[in-house]
């Protein structure tokens, strides 16, 4: 799975227990092929009449690398490998692929939760990892919007239900992203336009948020209950973060907030941003509170990771990346994720120390900082 010749300290240090510091639950029910190849598609679509999901990165790395796992051949046929799945059950199929993804902690995203998904303890428990909660604050906002009668009891309630969840919590996360772009004012929103734009959230609470005031007011709300608890704050860029179109997904639309955000000292930490992950290499590298990931874009790139990681490592601190698998629904997300970030990871590693600009030590310590080190660091566990 690694370079060959790697010192040993290295092979020791790509194979050691990672922090999967952003996850999502995988499910628990029975899957069927079309089901299935839904779930390997971040658009959610069905693939073209006469093709097939297993015809991309993700689903020829399914067949070469989670295969094994389930006690098949490499590169099976997606129907054997399809009822090798359900002959086993989705509960051993779980079980497997996390506890060979060799994770010692899942920090996973519970919202919106499902009945059909793991939570944060049974992801723990199915990779026999400790395991901490991500509270999304979307989820919050929808919650209280859907509870309050009118606006001023929404501001009030919002601000006390982040604060109580958080107390429960490693990290904050968002996803307006996906919602109303990340290209917000950065700056706080006045009283009276929360109040308005309250008033008109209220008419329909049912529906996602999508009023540009009220998302500046829940991620500033939540970088102060952040701050207040010692908490990171994630905000999911680029990679399944475009349903406001993939140009509102860029990281470096967020410049201004992180810069407001920084005497604050929350410590914010850039999820996937494929494909925009040098602009989130350059903000980790310009600003001494924020982090990054390529999260599920090792999953969904599979043998092209190499070239996406190396990105990051073109200018982000070393210091300043983190391992996340970005894992949702198929527990095979998880497992490729490990795969793919040890061997990108030992791919670079291999080239600076056959160029002779690391030493055997450097490149040992630097795979323990970004596998796990870094999200022990910042989310104190």
């Amino acid at each position: 799975m690694l370079p060959v010749d790697l010192p040993d300290t290295v092979r020791d240090a790509l194979l050691a227990p990672l922090v999967d510091h952003a996850c999502h639950g995988v499910r628990r029910d029975e899957l069927t092929r079309g089901r299935f190849e839904l779930l390997l598609n971040e658009g959610g679509s069905p693939a073209p009449p006469g093709t097939t999901h297993f015809d991309t990165p993700l689903g020829a790395a399914v067949r070469r690398w989670c295969a094994p796992v389930l006690g098949l051949e490499p590169h099976a046929p997606p129907p054997i490998y399809l009822s090798r799945r359900a002959e086993l059950g989705a509960a051993e199929v779980n079980r497997l692929l996390l506890r060979a993804s060799g994770v010692s902690a899942f920090l996973v995203d519970t919202g919106p939760e499902g009945a059909d998904l793991l939570t944060a303890a049974e992801m723990g428990s199915g990779g026999e990892a400790a395991a901490g909660e991500v509270v999304r604050i979307e989820q919050i906002e929808q919650d209280v919007a859907e509870m309050a009668g009118v606006a001023v009891d929404y501001l009030d309630s919002l601000g006390d239900e982040l604060s109580a969840r958080a107390a429960r919590a490693v990290a904050l996360k968002t996803v307006v992203a996906g919602l109303c772009g990340l290209g917000l004012d950065p700056a706080r929103p006045s009283r009276g336009a929360v109040l308005a734009a309250a008033n008109r959230r209220l008419a329909d609470p049912k529906q996602p948020l999508a009023e540009p005031a009220l998302a500046r007011h829940l991620l500033w709300s939540a970088a102060d209950v952040a701050r207040e608890r010692g908490l990171p704050l994630q905000i999911h860029a680029g990679l399944g973060a475009c349903d406001a179109g993939p140009h509102l997904a860029d990281p470096a639309l967020l410049t201004g907030f992180i810069r407001a955000l920084q005497p604050a000292g929350v410590p914010v930490v850039l999820l996937t941003c494929y494909p925009y992950q040098r602009q989130a290499a350059y903000l980790a590298h310009a600003f001494p509170h924020v982090y990054v990931d390529v999260g599920l874009a090792l999953a969904h790139t599979g043998a092209g990771s190499p070239r996406v990681l190396a990105e990051l490592l073109e200018l982000a601190p070393f210091h300043k990346q983190l391992y996340g698998s970005g894992c949702r629904e198929l527990a095979e997300t998880c497992h490729l994720g490990a795969v793919y970030f040890r061997r990108a990871l030992g791919a670079a590693l291999k080239a600076r120390l056959d160029a002779g600009e690391w030493s055997a030590a450097d490149a040992a310590r630097i795979a323990h900082m970004i596998g796990a080190g870094n999200a022990r660091r910042v989310y104190r566990l």
